[in-house]
Parts: structure tokens; sequence; C-alpha cells
């Protein structure tokens, strides 16, 4: 008889233990994905954070001190355009000749100066500091420095038409690779 209960006990509590690490398991499940949303949420707000601050720096930049008047874009480049650029020389691995990038460009005046934002999908990617002389338009760009990959980027657009504006951006990335890309802005057909 006891050789019967204890038969019967044994299974019971091999079956206990595996409900109880079962159940172990699922609430770490449940920590884990908590935890990941609060890293997701905490990297959405960080990538933010540095694109307000990069966009102050633009904007402090623009500043001019003294007796000077801050620049505004000429009304007929102010507003969103349509880039277009391609890849003419490259020593960098992650650019090829050929290649095409459409983005759109911003060119933003407000009191603290003018700036232009890079926009790709209708989602900020990077302030660049302008300026803007005799004709020429010249853009900059610094990766910040807690960045892994450090990017330069320098546009300069040197033909400005009334819808058509044209010039050269140079990248140089890491270990001082360059490419340069021709840029031609046009502005978007109105329906």
């Amino acid at each position: 008889m006891k050789k019967n209960l204890l038969l019967l006990f044994i299974p019971s509590l091999f079956i206990s233990c595996e409900n109880k690490k079962e159940l172990e398991l699922q609430n770490r499940e449940k920590a884990l994905m908590v935890r990941e949303e609060q890293l997701a949420d905490k990297e959405t707000e960080y990538q933010s954070l540095v694109l307000f601050r990069d966009s102050i720096i633009a904007l402090k930049d623009n500043v001019k001190v003294g007796n000077e008047h801050l620049k505004e874009w000429p009304k007929n480049i102010q507003g969103i355009w349509n880039s277009k650029m391609l890849c003419r020389e490259s020593n960098c691995n992650q650019y090829v000749i050929g290649d095409q990038r459409n983005e759109s460009w911003q060119f933003l005046t407000d009191s603290t100066g003018i700036y232009t934002n890079v926009l790709s999908n209708k989602k900020l990617i990077r302030v660049l500091k302008a300026k803007y002389i005799q004709d020429k338009i010249q853009l900059e760009f610094n990766s910040d420095s807690i960045s892994k990959n450090k990017t330069k980027i320098n546009v300069v657009l040197d033909d400005i038409q009334e819808n058509v504006i044209k010039g050269t951006q140079t990248i140089t990335g890491q270990d001082n690779c360059t490419a340069r890309f021709s840029v031609e802005l046009t502005l978007p057909q109105k329906k």
C-alpha cells in the first residue's frame, strides 16, 4: 500500500515542478519583453534628443553677433525641395559610383538664422548648418561626438535657378574615405 502511494506521489511531484518551471519561464519572458520595450523607448528618446541638440547647434552657429542682421533664405529658395543625388566618385565601402539617393530638403529661416533639414520618408535625418553667400549655398554637417560612425558632409550649391538648384555633396567617412555626389534639387510638382 505504501509503495502504491509513493508511486502516485512521485509523478505528481514531477508535474508540479515542471509547471513551476514553466511559470517561471513565462514570467521571465514577460519581464524581458517589458525591459526590451523600455529600452526601445529610451533609444527613441535618445535619438530625438541627439537630433534636437544638433538642430540647436546648427541654429546657434547661424546667429550673427553685433550689428549684423540675421540672414534669411530668399523667398524663391525657402521651403521643401526634392533632392536627387548621384554618386560620381567614391573610395568608401558604403558608397558605390552610380548610387542614387532621393530625399527632401527643407530650407528654413527662423529667429536664429538659416538652416536646412534633410528628410527621408517625412522623417528628419539630419540638420545642415547653412550659409548663403553671393548666390552660393554652403551646407555642412558633422556627426556628433558620440556617434559610432564619424561622418562629415559638405554641400556646395552654386547653380541656383528659379526651379532647379544644382551642386555637389562631399561625404567624408571613417578612415577619411570620401564620396562625391552630384546634387539636383527641384520644386515638387503642384497638383
